[in-house]
């Protein structure tokens, strides 16, 4: 699909997707690659089921395993040609956060990926994570977000305290590079799809990270579906997790 990022073609409104986002050519292409191949995964006798961002659920002989996909998670980047957009797919055996088993997330754009196995760790590059130490434990030096312009003033208690903000446009990438260490703290006062953040959740738990909605309540009893949406605190350091909460809250 790399041809046509950035371009009229690639950005060609078709339908209105199963997530209810409006499908473009960029995001029907690469979804259609990749229900190519788990097709060919079935053929070769594997029962399982995917939901994914356009075409909703699309079964494979059995209810689960459920892989849930976005192949382009980052579209409008990719529409508009920023090169920060990823694939972001887990594995469920269950409907919910906590039934999440396997986690993936590629950045298209170089190739950088991240990925997990429920109590089996999380590898960055192929690699175990070793996510980088805050060198201030009472500092925020990077704080990353998803917001639109509405929601932005509630985690103005947060971005006050914050040296630097970073806003990437990738749900799925913002939360990997928080399980990195790269950003102290990632926060999502815009009410997002739990479906998008399932791979990169579990890469922060496995990595010791800590993932609350802005309120700290935890998200493991949510469903997994479009339909699903919550606020997102999350950082890879418990004490910068606490932090953060202690700012949203006042205290």
């Amino acid at each position: 699909m790399a041809p046509i990022i950035g371009t009229e073609a690639g950005r060609e409104e078709i339908a209105t997707g199963a997530g209810g986002d409006r499908t473009v050519e960029i995001d029907r292409l690469a979804e259609e690659i990749a229900l190519t191949a788990f097709a060919g995964v079935a053929e070769r006798g594997l029962r399982f089921s995917v939901l994914s961002e356009e075409v909703g659920l699309r079964s494979f002989g059995a209810p689960f395993p459920l892989v849930v996909m976005d192949p382009i998670d980052g579209s409008l980047n990719a529409k508009q040609g920023v090169p920060c957009y990823a694939v972001m797919l887990s594995l469920l055996d269950g409907p919910v956060v906590a039934d999440v088993r396997a986690g993936y997330v590629m950045n298209l754009v170089n190739g950088e990926d991240f990925s997990a196995v429920r109590g089996g760790g999380a590898l960055h590059r192929g690699r175990e994570f070793q996510p980088l130490a805050r060198r201030e434990p009472g500092r925020l030096e990077v704080v990353s977000l998803e917001s639109s312009p509405r929601s932005l003033l509630e985690a103005a208690p947060l971005l006050r305290r914050a040296s630097k903000v970073r806003v990437l446009g990738s749900m799925a990438l913002s939360i990997a590079h928080t399980a990195t260490g790269s950003f102290d703290v990632f926060c999502s006062p815009l009410r997002a799809r739990v479906f998008d953040m399932t791979a990169s959740l579990l890469l922060l738990t496995e990595s010791g990270g800590v993932a609350t909605d802005m309120d700290g309540r935890l998200l493991d009893g949510l469903p997994v579906g479009f339909e699903i949406r919550t606020t997102l605190l999350a950082a890879v350091d418990p004490v910068a997790h606490a932090l953060a909460l202690g700012l949203l809250r006042g205290d």
